[in-house]
């Protein structure tokens, strides 16, 4: 019997007030839509996810430590944590599989301040600009790179 990969999906601050936050840059699909994609995707490619959302960077954190030994990669979009968290950028370091930053905005067409991703020097790789379709072109990438180096 072949074990599923498992994968964890973190939302950061303010990505619980999706669907009413800015729609115009954000989208009209709430945290809860985004999941259920998510969720649609990993049934296709016959993985699991757990998704959680936190505003607390220590919390982000917790769950990142707490999944080592159980998941085999994290998609975060750790909202405006990216652009300031040194701890976050350590824990990804730290971490033992692979993570891939998300971003429903293309963070690179907005505020110079949104322009510089802490994490993204220690993440696998970073998807921006997709909308929701930011979370499942990166499941998607960590299944296929994982079957690949299982081949």
């Amino acid at each position: 019997m072949t074990l599923r990969n498992r994968f964890l999906i973190l939302h950061g601050p303010n990505l619980n007030l999706l669907g009413t936050r800015e729609p115009g840059i954000y989208g009209s699909l709430t945290i809860h839509d985004i999941d259920e994609h998510i969720r649609g995707l990993s049934v296709e490619l016959e993985v699991d996810v757990e998704c959680h959302q936190s505003n607390h960077e220590g919390a982000l954190i917790d769950l990142m430590h707490g999944a080592i030994g159980h998941v085999d990669g994290c998609i975060i979009n750790a909202g405006a944590y990216t652009h300031t968290s040194i701890a976050l950028h350590d824990c990804i370091k730290a971490v033992p599989y692979p993570t891939i930053e998300v971003h429903l905005s293309n963070i690179h067409a907005r505020e110079p301040f949104r322009h510089v991703s802490r994490l993204g020097p220690a993440v696998r790789a970073s998807i921006a600009g997709f909308g929701w379709r930011s979370y499942t072109a990166a499941l998607r990438a960590l299944v296929e790179q994982l079957r690949e180096a299982d081949a």
